[in-house]
């Protein structure tokens, strides 16, 4: 007699096994077209290790952030203080670490919260179109119509300073043109055949949008999210500077400079590294965003 080892466990075993080794070699091929721009992969290294610094900043930081040395004030960069001391006698090295999980905090919170909010109005605005369009667009109009640090500004002038209410102020400042994206990539499927076949087919408005618009405007969002990145740690480093976003001690970049820009003629480091720090991110978030534009839009090629 024979015994057959086909089992259902076994079928499905195999299924998953097949499906866990396709997923890795799409992973792989997309790694594999990120290496091959160097922009696009310095842009992907400096995110990870900024990823990495703020996850294990109490192992990497070698002081406190916010203990005070006052006998080394000022000290320039040397073997104990790799980026030399502030105004206070704390080390800017492990200030700039601990600032990192600041700067990702503000960042993974907005990113977070504008993609599904200007994704929804957009496509909604896009695929209905009529009166819900102009409502829609009328309102994301008078929002994009201000410079998006000045109307941070005054919502942050209106909630009060401090972390919660920058991530609330740069929310409400950068949905606008994520849902402008979303709204022009709706317009031009919702007449597409298949969705015509769809909707032939009975199915409903909201189950078009949600199974067929939607997850063809993901990549152009994801793109412009991550473009968007650099203009956040902007924005929130200028918020800190003018003392609405994070409050001192903490060791936010932008405070970082605000504070140390009464001692940045006699030492440069107070401001310079922060600085620094702000510039290398903002263009790390540039470069893999263009690197996801060419490997994510097809119409790029």
């Amino acid at each position: 007699m024979t015994i057959s080892l086909d089992t259902p466990l076994a079928s499905q075993t195999r299924e998953r096994l097949a499906r866990c080794r396709r997923t890795g070699a799409r992973i792989g091929h997309f790694l594999g077209q990120m290496a091959r721009n160097p922009l696009t992969a310095i842009g992907g290294g400096i995110i990870l290790l900024l990823l990495v610094v703020a996850v294990f900043a109490p192992w990497i930081a070698p002081y406190h952030p916010l203990i005070q040395d006052l006998n080394n004030a000022l000290t320039p960069p040397n073997a104990q203080h790799w980026f030399g001391t502030d105004e206070f006698g704390r080390d800017i090295f492990s200030r700039l670490v601990w600032g990192a999980r600041i700067t990702l905090y503000i960042v993974l919170l907005v990113s977070i919260t504008v993609g599904p909010l200007g994704l929804l109005l957009g496509v909604t605005a896009g695929y209905f179109g009529g009166k819900v369009d102009s409502v829609l667009m009328r309102v994301t109009d008078i929002f994009i119509s201000f410079p998006s640090l000045v109307l941070a500004l005054a919502f942050v002038a209106a909630l009060g300073p401090g972390l919660e209410h920058v991530v609330i102020a740069i929310t409400l400042t950068a949905w606008p043109p994520i849902a402008r994206l979303a709204r022009a990539e709706a317009l031009s499927l919702r007449q597409a055949d298949f969705v015509s076949a769809v909707r032939l087919q009975g199915a409903s408005s909201l189950r078009i949008l949600w199974k067929h618009i939607v997850p063809l405007c993901l990549p152009s969002v994801i793109i412009r999210i991550t473009m968007n990145m650099a203009g956040i740690i902007l924005t929130a480093a200028g918020l800190g500077f003018l003392g609405l976003g994070a409050q001192p001690p903490d060791p936010e970049w932008g405070a970082m400079i605000a504070s140390g820009r009464t001692y940045m003629l006699e030492c440069w480091w107070v401001v310079t590294v922060p600085g620094l720090a702000i510039l290398i991110n903002s263009l790390a978030f540039n470069f893999l965003g263009d690197g996801l534009r060419d490997i994510l839009d097809p119409r790029s090629e």
